[in-house]
């Protein structure tokens, strides 16, 4: 193993991550110069398109990218050891135990030939090296502690006799059977009704402060990191744009991407209305404009923006990647505003 790097209550510190996969013309660049930290317990979340990255980085930090000749540089550093320079096998040890994912589809992650119990508790025995009863003992606690009722009689159940929110209820009870300090949320909850995906968020804000681990959450939905976040990040084109307090990038967004993404927002004022959108589309690898990246979709976009491709900036604690950012005012309209529920949750969006 690796040595371990000094950190105090740093759980996660990911330093320039850079990952390129294989292509037809040699390997193309998906994410580029990311880094950020995750506390102890904390929560952060990250946003951005699809296309953005934001899955890239997570399968990055677990080990699981899609391809048999990746290439990761930078330093991803978790509980003082630099990932990058573990073996596949230490890789392995780790996932599901220290550090632990939730996927966004549960029908595709569930293996239908195999009931809950089964692939709950396999994870047991693989990191925990329990008996087979213990280890269905456990399956079955876990299922009730994510609210599956009757969990002493469903764990013998199979994936397609669960509705799609009780499946995520057991992709969550799997990932936290061993009491990861880490778990990564990779929108968890897009495949589901808006009532169910309450019940899931609050899910895991109860389970995230009883296992008191540190989350990842990444989604779209920036009405539910207002909800669920302390601090968030933004993507864009395999870059992190924009990285601060939650209440804070809703508010006052610096970077002209976070600003569009809070506006084109769904919201009950808009009713009847045409949504604002994003004009374009998000850029693939490897074909990033020049300059900044966002600049061929931004209604602000000078020269300057086009002439080189702009650093990451950080002031108090807000972290930008806009050359303009000093003199922009991006206000962001009521309409505009992400979270359902402005003056009751921490983190609501600007009014």
């Amino acid at each position: 193993m690796s040595e371990p790097v000094a950190g105090g209550s740093e759980l996660l510190s990911v330093e320039h991550l850079e990952v390129e996969l294989p292509a037809q013309d040699g390997y193309v660049r998906v994410i580029d110069d990311v880094s950020f930290t995750i506390g102890k317990g904390e929560m952060i979340g990250l946003a951005g398109e699809s296309g953005s990255g934001k899955t890239m980085t997570a399968l990055a930090i677990m080990g699981l990218l899609p391809s048999r000749s990746p290439r990761a540089t930078g330093r991803i550093v978790f509980e003082g050891t630099d990932l990058l320079g573990l073996s596949k096998r230490e890789r392995q040890t780790l996932r599901g135990s220290a550090m632990s994912m939730v996927f966004q589809e549960p029908m595709t992650s569930l293996h239908p030939a195999f009931t809950v119990g089964e692939q709950i508790a396999e994870v047991v025995r693989a990191h925990q090296h329990a008996s087979r009863s213990a280890a269905r003992a456990r399956a079955v606690e876990m299922l009730d502690i994510v609210g599956i009722p009757g969990a002493r009689t469903r764990v013998d159940d199979y994936p397609y006799e669960f509705s799609g929110g009780m499946q995520q209820r057991v992709m969550i009870a799997m990932a936290l059977v061993c009491s990861p300090r880490l778990l990564i949320a990779d929108e968890p909850t897009t495949a589901l009704d808006v009532t169910v995906q309450a019940q899931i968020i609050e899910l895991l804000k109860d389970l995230q402060r009883d296992f008191e681990m540190a989350v990842l959450f990444i989604t779209h939905d920036l009405g539910v990191l207002a909800q669920l976040a302390e601090r968030m990040m933004v993507m864009y084109a395999g870059q992190v744009v924009e990285n601060a307090a939650v209440r804070t990038v809703l508010q006052h967004p610096l970077h002209p991407y976070s600003a569009a993404l809070i506006r084109a927002a769904p919201h009950p004022s808009l009713k009847g209305e045409r949504l604002p959108t994003i004009p374009g589309t998000t850029p693939r690898p490897g074909r990033f404009a020049h300059g900044c990246r966002f600049a061929p979709r931004c209604t602000f976009a000078l020269d300057i923006c086009r002439s080189a491709e702009p650093a990451l900036e950080s002031m108090a604690g807000h972290e930008v990647r806009c050359v303009r950012h000093a003199e922009l005012e991006l206000l962001v309209s009521a309409k505009g505003a992400p979270a359902p529920h402005e003056a009751e949750q921490p983190g609501g969006a600007a009014s």
